[in-house]
Formats: C-alpha cells, structure tokens, sequence
C-alpha cells in the first residue's frame, strides 16, 4: 500500500513538475514561501516529517518551486528515504535549476544508498569537478565511491534474518554480545526510545531464543546502560553507563561479577586509567578476560580504540591506543575481539569504505601487532552507518543491529553467516574453575599453559574472583598445565588436543593442594623416555616451577618419588625409579636448592595408583611425586 501511494505521489509531483516553470524562492507566492521557511525551522529542530510535509504544500502551492525540490532532496537522504531523494533531485535536473548544486551531494549519498556507487561517483566527481573552492568532505567522498564501486562489483555472500519477535519490538534493540555456548544473548533495548536498559535471551535447543527478560537490578538502573559485552562463560558483564553518580566522564565503563549462586554483584565503576574526563565506552573483553578493548573520544583526537591488560595485582594497566592499521585520522568504533583472541571486529570511516562507517576485521600478526584493516565487504557494509558486529565462537554466524524493511518499527538484531574468508581462526577453548581440594572453596589463582613441544607459554591467565577461568588454544597440539597461587602447591597436568576439533570445549577444574605435612603432588609434566632416566626437554618447564616452590617456600624439606609399573624386573623397576627420582633432586640441587631439602626415593612397583592390566592403568603408575616432609 506504502508502495502505492509512494508512486502516486511521485506521479503527482512529475505531473505538476512538467506544467510547471521554475519558481524561486525570491518570486514564489507568498504562502509557498512561508511553507518553506517553516519547513527550514522544521529540519533544524529535526522534526523531518514535518518538513517533508510543509515542502510539499509548497510544491503544490507552486509546482516549479526549486529551493523546496531542493531541499527535499536533502530531507529526504537525511532520513534515509533514498529513493524519495533521487526522485526529487531528478524533477530539479529536470527543471534545470541552479538549485541542483546545494542538492548534489545528498543526491549522490541517496545514489550510493541505494547501491547506485557509479553513479554517485560520477555525481561527486561533477561536484568537484564544477566546484571553485575545495571540499574536504565531496574529496573523501570520491575516494570511497571510487572503492565502493569496485567493491560493490564483487558483493560477498549476505542473508540477514530478523531474530524475530523474542528479542526484537517495536522499540530498538542493539548491541548484541553473546556468550562462548552460544546459548545467551544479551542486547541492549531502550525502552520506549528513552531509557536503555539489558535484556537477556536464552535458546533453547528444539524451541529456538527464547522470550527476553530485562537483565534486572542492580544492573540495570534509572540511568542510561548502553554498551555491554558479557564475558564468554557468562560471569562477568562489562558495559557503559553515561552520567551516573560519581562517574568520572561523560561515559565510563563499569562491570558486574556473578557470583556462584548465580547472582549479579552491584556495579562498579572501573576507575582510573580506563575511566577518564572524556567519553569511555564500548567495551569488548577476551575470553580469558585479560585484555579490555575499548572506544575512548576525545576532544582532540575524535573516537580511536585503546586495549588494557589486567595485571599480576588484578588492577588494569594503562591504556594503549591500537595502531595506525586500527586507529586513523578518522573515528573508530565498537571493538569486538573474537573469542580466538586473534580477530578484531570493528567500525570505522577513516580506513577505505562505503561513505560512511564501516565494519572492518584485523588479524594479530606473530609479533603481537595488528594486520591491516580488511572491509567486509558490500553489501554487509553499505553507504550508511554499519557497526557494532559480534561473531559467534564457533566464527560462522555474525550479529549486528539494523533498521531494515522487516523491522518491528526501529533498530532490531539480525543474524546471518558470515562467508569464510571474514572468519576468525578455528580455535577450541579450555575452562573450569580453580578451588581448595580440602574445604571446595572457589580460589583466584594463575593459570600457565605451554606447548610441550617448543616449551614456550601458549597462554597465561589470572582467574576471576570466583576462580573461573578460560583460554582460546589453537588445535593440534600437546600442552602442560600448570596452577598456581600461595600457600598451596602448584597444580600439574598435560593432555593433548591433537585429536579434539576445532570450537570445542575442554573443561577442567582445578583441585590445589594447600602446603601441608605429607601433601603430595603428581609431577605430570616430567618426562623420560622408556626405560631411561635422563630428563626430557619438555620436562623443564614444570622442574622450573617445582624450582620456583622451593624457592619461595626456603624450609620445605621435601621427598622426590619415583614409581613405575609392572613390566620388567622389580629390581630393574627400583632401581629405575631411584634414578628417576635421583635425577629430579640434581636438577634442583644445580639451580641451588641445597641438597639437604631433597630427599630422592625410588618405589619402583610397589605403590600403584591403577591396575596395571591396561595400558591407561601402567601410563598412571609411571610417575614422579613430590611430597612435603616438613614446613
């Protein structure tokens, strides 16, 4: 019906347009001339449809009147209604006016709105051409026309879908943040267009998402929340809070923790030096929730992306602006680092683009920096305003928040597949929790991972403060494990991901041992090979920490077992594991632990962990322990 009436109007216009002469404001009738001016002071209070209609009781009033084709040419690429736009601009050509000038480049932005690029650049390339003074912004134009007509030849593969009636309203919603399952989706919705609160949708797996519920108190509040991203295993929400009591700048970034019994702490404002005077917002954090990206405007340098490391003391440091591959001349917006912490997703109109902002990815490079800035392409970016994508961990599905035909009345979340080349790297994911193997409490502790092959750190996290835990690894790969905090012995184990694929989850939760008389500790990453007592390469890494223990412990005397299983001789076996456990002792004693400390004891056989009629059962009684002697 909209269709209808749209063609009908157009034909009228067309009608009156070709009867017409043209008409200036200077000799238009005088009711015509107040329609205009009202119009104007209706475009300047940014009541657009307002102005849209007072310009058409001019044009009826007078059918040649080319200051109000003109400027409703300009209204209407304002507001988006592009073909409206190239229709009017099309009767002023028409009437051959010297009002078509001031409408060129909102012609041309409706042109390239409406997927038009090589005629919006020839439309802008004539402005330039016919212009007596430089225009920055018809020059920068130009350029991206110039890419986006390129560009826009090889469309890349996009099917957006509406998330429909579970998550989407009549009001908007936006800023969608997902967590590692992808089974929570949490988006902001500002409530009747006036206050933004969180809402959380749950899928379930034969139903789809299910109905959204507010995020509820005490996070959201009678103030404005905007952006938010939840952490990837859901216990932490870090989000922007705009002229809250006490806040540092206009915006600052706060966070939520949520505690074992499921519920959301009151927020707290992050504070110095990721709060400043200036505007803090749009917050994305890792998955090990190490590393905070953010947007931060300031008057001088506009809106760039910063990254913060959280620190040994749990404080974050100093904020670093990324790089001139992230961050230009122009404005950056809405970071999101994919859970591969490999791929950055982010908005920006300084790099080559449509004409407008842009979404772009970037992949770490080996020395830690950031590859060049890559566009994603038409048509999932467009000559409007694109920004705020976040990708699934699994790295094929994509969500973003648009305002498009299918809509339930403004801004709702789409969904849709992203092609491969824009993906992020195919990783899988380690978490658990750290706790007291005695008393089950939840501990905060340090979390080492290394390549057994190259013995260097692959990862290295703190956990939060209920003692979870996360870390994206690439695949193929043997890795140790190590945990560690004071007062307790460290943690040791090894497993491999040769054989696990890719956007997988491996869970393990962590028992630490406290420091104690006759605690005991398995040394699973020492190593040797069959029927041999020289310490193997990869063993270094945890001989280092078993190291690092007895030096920051200076009066644990301690024994070094040796045990093996049931194949060979039982005087062979002890012997065996004597010189096993010999070889440790050495180890230590060379770094400068004095001898006296170390006790070396080979069992041989004669203390298995597991039936030795299995091949799991003999790998468990082969096997290097520590134990404490004394404190």
């Amino acid at each position: 019906m909209n269709r209808v009436l749209l063609l009908m109007s157009s034909c009228i216009l067309l009608c009156l347009e070709l009867s017409a002469q043209v008409i200036t404001y200077e000799n238009a009738k005088k009711k015509a001339q107040k329609s205009f001016d009202d119009a104007q002071m209706a475009v300047r209070e940014y009541r657009m449809t307002d102005a849209i209609d007072l310009l058409k009781d001019a044009v009826r009033q007078e059918p040649g009147f080319t200051d109000a084709y003109g400027q409703m040419t300009i209204t209407y690429a304002e507001m988006k209604m592009y073909k409206e736009a190239i229709t009017n601009y099309e009767i002023l050509k028409r009437l051959d006016s010297p009002s078509t000038r001031p409408a060129m480049l909102p012609y041309a932005k409706a042109l390239a709105g409406e997927g038009r690029f090589s005629e919006a650049l020839a439309t802008v390339k004539l402005f330039n051409q016919t212009n007596k003074a430089k225009n920055p912004r018809a020059e920068a134009l130009e350029k991206a026309y110039e890419f986006a007509a390129k560009a826009a030849s090889k469309p890349v593969p996009f099917k957006p879908r509406n998330m429909g009636d579970s998550i989407n309203t009549k009001d908007p919603e936006y800023f969608p943040s997902l967590t590692i399952d992808g089974r929570t989706l949490v988006f902001t919705r500002r409530v009747n267009n006036k206050n933004e609160d969180f809402y959380v949708s749950e899928k379930d797996d034969s139903l789809g998402w299910m109905p959204a519920y507010s995020f509820g108190s005490p996070v959201n509040t009678s103030n404005n929340e905007g952006g938010q991203n939840i952490s990837q295993d859901g216990n932490m929400l870090v989000f922007t809070g705009c002229n809250f009591p006490g806040g540092r700048g206009s915006c600052d970034i706060y966070y939520s923790i949520r505690t074992e019994e499921g519920l959301w702490v009151e927020p707290m404002n992050m504070g110095s030096p990721i709060n400043t005077r200036d505007w803090d917002s749009q917050p994305s954090l890792s998955a090990d929730k190490q590393t905070l990206y953010f947007a931060r405007e300031t008057p001088d340098a506009g809106s760039e992306i910063f990254m913060s490391r959280l620190q040994a003391n749990g404080k974050w440091g100093y904020p670093e602006r990324l790089d001139s591959n992230i961050n230009t001349s122009g404005r950056e917006a809405t970071p999101f680092i994919h859970p591969d912490n490999q791929t950055l997703y982010f908005a920006s109109n300084g790099h080559p683009g449509f004409g407008d902002m842009d979404i772009f990815f970037s992949r770490r490079q080996p020395d830690g920096s950031w590859g060049p800035a890559v566009n994603l392409g038409y048509p999932i970016n467009t000559a409007d305003e694109d920004a705020s994508l976040v990708v699934a961990a699994d790295g094929k599905t994509a969500y973003f928040a648009s305002d498009r035909s299918d809509s339930r009345g403004a801004l709702d979340i789409y969904s849709f597949e992203l092609y491969p080349e824009a993906r992020p790297m195919r990783t899988l994911f380690v978490r658990g929790y750290v706790y007291d193997a005695k008393t089950k409490r939840r501990l905060i502790g340090n979390v080492e991972l290394f390549d057994l092959e190259t013995g260097k750190i692959a990862a290295t996290v703190r956990t939060d403060r209920v003692g979870n835990y996360m870390v994206p690894l690439p695949t193929g790969k043997d890795y140790a494990f190590n945990v560690n905090r004071k007062g307790y012995l460290f943690y040791s184990d090894n497993f491999s991901l040769k054989n696990m694929p890719s956007d997988s989850m491996f869970v393990r939760d962590i028992p630490l041992v406290p420091l104690d008389t006759s605690a005991v500790m398995v040394l699973y990453n020492i190593f040797f090979d069959t029927r041999q007592f020289t310490l193997k390469p990869g063993s270094e890494v945890e001989l280092n920490k078993l190291l690092a223990l007895m030096q920051e412990n200076p009066t644990l005397i301690t024994e070094i077992s040796g045990h093996t299983d049931n194949i060979g001789m039982d005087k062979d076996n002890m012997i065996l594991s004597e010189r096993r456990a010999q070889a440790v002792v050495k180890y230590l004693v060379d770094k400068g632990i004095p001898a006296e400390r170390l006790q070396a004891k080979g069992y041989g056989e004669t203390q298995p962990v597991a039936e030795n009629n299995t091949p799991g059962g003999r790998a468990a009684n082969r096997r290097t322990e520590f134990k404490i002697l004394k404190l």
